[in-house]
């Protein structure tokens, strides 16, 4: 039984489809299981059960790891609401899955992401850093992956813009659009969560997760646009002009930008050498 952590989510619904079809039974522990019914067509009838569990409520996830072999724990937020706050999913709920999975014996697989850094200005990348130091105090061998931003059928990253470009004739460079991405197919990223399930990798580890190109911000919203056969003007945004933008943005209920990912977008997101 393998205890998949927001497997109703984008990432989710692929390291659950692969799951799936190496035989496991799974349970999708999300926040709303009675919107999680299109987890269960992705196996065999009975194969895929969500149940309701939050993070951030301990009793919740002790309940949801019962029985497990092994936890895979993907839950993650882009921006704060409400509860919801990084703190709490990413370090508080990273501990409490990885003391609940060590409660039963159950191995554990941790989703982070590429520029969690414990010294860094984003709240969103440091608190990832600790969440991973939460994971390898509480389990020795878990496995940690930190991908790039995933790209896919209904990713939110390149979704976005593509579905800016239906409605403005400009896109936004931040930062003039220099700063470098690696982005990974969201399907190698379920692949290798369900390869550290079978035990085909080690523990103890922290493995960085990107695709073969490196690609500009610039260059990656080029990309989109060839591929949704769109021509769209691209203007450089300065930074200090993207964080007024974000201050004001971050306020609607699904912020197109937050002054926390200008942060973000001050760094490269690409694998160490």
């Amino acid at each position: 039984l393998v205890v998949v952590f927001g497997g109703s989510g984008f990432v989710g619904r692929h390291v659950v489809r692969a799951l799936a079809k190496r035989g496991y039974r799974i349970r999708v522990a999300c926040r709303r299981p009675d919107l999680a019914g299109h987890v269960q067509p992705l196996g065999n009838v009975g194969q895929i059960q969500p149940v309701q569990a939050n993070v951030r409520v301990r009793w919740s996830v002790d309940r949801a790891v019962q029985g497990a072999d092994h936890v895979v724990n993907l839950v993650a937020i882009l921006h704060e609401t409400g509860r919801q706050k990084f703190g709490a999913v990413h370090d508080f709920g990273a501990r409490a899955v990885a003391e609940a999975a060590r409660s039963v014996g159950a191995g554990l697989t941790h989703i982070s992401a590429l520029g969690a850094d414990p010294n860094s200005p984003s709240s969103y990348a440091r608190t990832k850093a600790l969440g991973e130091k939460a994971v390898f105090d509480t389990i020795a061998d878990a496995v940690i992956f930190r991908p790039s931003i995933n790209f896919g059928p209904e990713d939110s990253f390149f979704n976005r813009f593509a579905n800016m470009a239906r409605y403005s004739p400009v896109l936004p460079l931040i930062g003039g659009g220099q700063n470098k991405f690696q982005p990974v197919y969201v399907g190698d990223v379920a692949e290798a969560v369900a390869r550290s399930v079978d035990g085909n990798v080690r523990g103890g580890q922290v493995y960085e997760l990107g695709g073969p190109q490196v690609l500009t911000f610039k260059e990656c919203m080029e990309e989109m646009l060839t591929i949704i056969e769109r021509r769209r003007l691209l203007v450089p945004v300065p930074f200090w002009l993207a964080n007024i933008q974000a201050s004001i943005l971050q306020l609607l209920p699904n912020p197109l930008l937050t002054k926390d990912q200008v942060l973000q977008l001050r760094e490269h997101n690409v694998v160490s050498d």
